[in-house]
């Protein structure tokens, strides 16, 4: 290949969003004109899960992890000055992807767009938010319903939009092995094109499977990762032609796009995160027989806070020095007739088809979530259990822990805080949207919205008129949620007893000798307040809290502090356990603690998990948490010693 037949490179994308509209869309505009060549909108908790900025399940999550979206005149904002028609967009967004994929299509039109010429992506895969990242609403079946619905208006308004973006990344965030993400991911997709074929014609059905695009993770292991690409790429044409008999090979083409692990990011010396990153980037792009069509990269300092636009940046150079400086893109596969290449594929996709086995004799994806789900949790702890004992080595965490104070992470804008007022902001702006729009049109779009849910018709014709007529994104929510119903997903932690003791005797002895002394069992009750759907945490604590011999509940995500408060005074646990990376832990747990004080239930220790800085932990002790902990604290089972330390009865403790 010569150098003026180099490949083109792939997308650049930072996955950015925050705080307002307005905001994020002079973020995105600052982006662009440093050479990002796609957008990849992060929304925040409320938008995702159907709610708005006002709700009480909103409170301190508004804008924290992306920017709100609450009816048409947000998503004008968002867009202001960027031409839709002449953009690539990337919007992740699953439960409520029908209801954004309105709002923007009801802005290109404003612009004078051809609709037909957006390009893009939903991300649209609601099965992975059952299992690793919980922002769902409905069940499974409707869910799925909602999926296709989307991908075939598509098919027929959007011809060069990806409809669905089958999302393994997070599975990896989860715990996945790779032979776990393929298999999951791929039965994902195989769910989705089953229930899609009854919605386009036999005709016109291979092109749709051509534009089921995957968003996919790439860990530390970059040799492992880059022959997982490779076995997706073999398996993905394998499932299109066996199972769809696809004939077309560029319809069995496995497109995907890319954001390296966040997982593996660390608190300790983070300066470390930009190799990290570096090597995983490799591993997506090395082979070109599997490499990714977009890629965005996480911020060095994702462990810490939100990343400022320096720090994105700093990503960004990354992708173009690899694109631009290097000779990579002037060559062929780097990898065909490897053997070592070869057999590493080879064997994934032989594991990877073991676990599909599986999936299919329980009746598919959706059959298989609590299976899928339980898989998830149990690797995980195996993947902490080998950090913990240094079966892995994680530099600077459990291996050369001593090292200079980095200079990066020093100073007051060491990470950018989220605006203090955006939420006041924003719901200001909500209720004068609500004052000057036309409410009886607004009441008939939606309450055509419900009927063709009821009926059965396509979902998203009556949400483009319901965007147009000014309904609200927790408006389209809670009509969905009213014809459809709310669920619960499955945690994946038994409260059975465990078998998985090895190494803990001390600290089983201890849980044994405090209950003793309690009169009852030591109980635990661990909660996950707010929206925060990223439950690895909350999962991992539990179950390990069950393996040292506690009595443990954890009934999953979404849950007020009234009903955190409520089930204290139920159950009259000995701890409290909260985990949230939201990034909403002040709002939340002063709610929850003044909940506690009301009903006489102050006494009872509350420990919490997240992504929190230090200032704001020395807040949260001076509120009265008594432990704070973040992701350097890997070591569970020196929590465990804490929880059984705050257990002791106060008489004992004294002594």
């Amino acid at each position: 290949m010569t150098a003026d037949q180099k490949d083109r490179p792939w997308l650049f994308r930072t996955y950015a969003g925050h705080s307002t509209a307005a905001a994020s869309n002079a973020l995105y505009r600052s982006n662009l004109e440093k050479g990002q060549t796609g957008l990849s909108v992060a929304f925040d908790l409320p938008t995702q899960t159907g709610y708005d900025s006002d709700h009480e399940l909103a409170r301190g999550e508004v804008g924290k992890v992306g920017v709100p979206v609450s009816h048409l005149g947000d998503m004008r904002t968002l867009f202001d000055d960027i031409p839709l028609d002449r953009m690539n967009t990337s919007m992740t967004i699953n439960a409520t992807a029908p209801w954004l994929l309105a709002l923007y299509i009801a802005v290109a039109e404003e612009q004078g767009a051809d609709i037909a010429q957006l390009q893009g992506t939903v991300q649209n895969d609601i099965i992975k938010e059952y299992l690793s990242r919980g922002t769902y609403i409905c069940p499974p079946a409707p869910s799925l319903r909602m999926i296709t619905d989307v991908a075939a208006y598509t098919q027929a308004h959007l011809p060069k939009w990806n409809p669905m973006n089958v999302c393994s990344y997070h599975l990896q965030e989860a715990g996945a092995t790779p032979e776990q993400e393929l298999a999951f991911a791929l039965a994902t997709a195989v769910a989705v094109l089953d229930d899609l074929k009854g919605k386009v014609s036999e005709e016109d059905f291979p092109a749709m499977v051509g534009r089921i695009s995957f968003f996919v993770n790439a860990g530390i292991r970059f040799v492992t990762e880059m022959c997982k690409m490779r076995a997706f790429v073999e398996l993905w044409d394998e499932v299109t032609l066996e199972r769809y008999g696809v004939e077309d090979p560029k319809y069995r083409r496995f497109r995907y796009g890319v954001q390296v692990n966040s997982l593996g990011l660390t608190e300790q010396q983070p300066e470390n995160n930009v190799y990290r990153i570096l090597l995983e980037m490799l591993a997506v792009t090395l082979s070109k027989n599997a490499r990714a069509r977009a890629v965005q990269l996480p911020a060095w300092n994702e462990a810490l806070g939100l990343p400022r636009p320096w720090d994105q940046q700093w990503s960004l150079r990354m992708q173009q020095i690899l694109a631009f400086e290097t000779d990579l893109l002037e060559y062929g596969d780097l990898f065909d007739g490897n053997p070592a290449v070869t057999a590493k594929v080879e064997a994934l996709k032989d594991g990877a088809r073991a676990e599909l086995v599986q999936i299919d004799a329980m009746g598919g994806a959706v059959e298989a979530i609590a299976h899928m789900k339980r898989q998830l949790v149990e690797a995980n702890a195996a993947r902490i259990a080998r950090i913990e004992g240094g079966e892995t080595t994680v530099i600077g965490v459990n291996r050369y822990q001593t090292g200079e104070p980095s200079p990066l992470t020093s100073g007051p804008e060491a990470i950018m805080v989220a605006d203090p007022q955006a939420e006041s902001d924003q719901i200001a702006r909500l209720d004068a949207w609500r004052a000057t729009r036309d409410a009886r049109a607004v009441k008939a779009a939606l309450a055509d919205l419900s009927d063709a849910a009821r009926e059965g018709r396509n979902l998203m014709p009556p949400s483009i008129a319901a965007a147009k007529a000014g309904a609200t994104t927790g408006e389209w929510g809670d009509a969905v949620r009213a014809v459809f119903g709310q669920y619960r997903a499955p945690t994946g932690v038994s409260q059975a007893p465990s078998n998985r003791t090895e190494g803990l005797d001390e600290i089983r002895s201890a849980v044994d000798a405090v209950s003793a002394r309690l009169g009852r069992r030591l109980s635990f009750l661990v909660a996950k307040p707010g929206l925060d759907g990223h439950s690895n945490g909350a999962e991992q604590i539990a179950a390990r809290a069950r393996d040292c011999g506690m009595e443990i509940t954890y009934d999953g995500i979404r849950l007020t502090p009234a009903e955190i408060a409520a089930a204290a005074r139920e159950q009259e646990p000995h701890v409290i356990g909260l985990s949230i990376l939201s990034g909403s832990h002040l709002p939340l747990i002063g709610a929850l603690l003044d909940h506690l004080c009301e009903d006489g239930l102050a006494h009872i220790p509350v420990i919490v998990g997240g992504i929190i800085p230090d200032e704001d932990a020395q807040r949260l002790r001076a509120m009265g948490v008594a432990k704070v902990y973040t992701p350097k604290d890997f070591e569970l089972t020196r929590i465990m010693f804490d929880i059984v330390e705050l257990a002791e009865p106060r008489e004992v403790a004294a002594e």
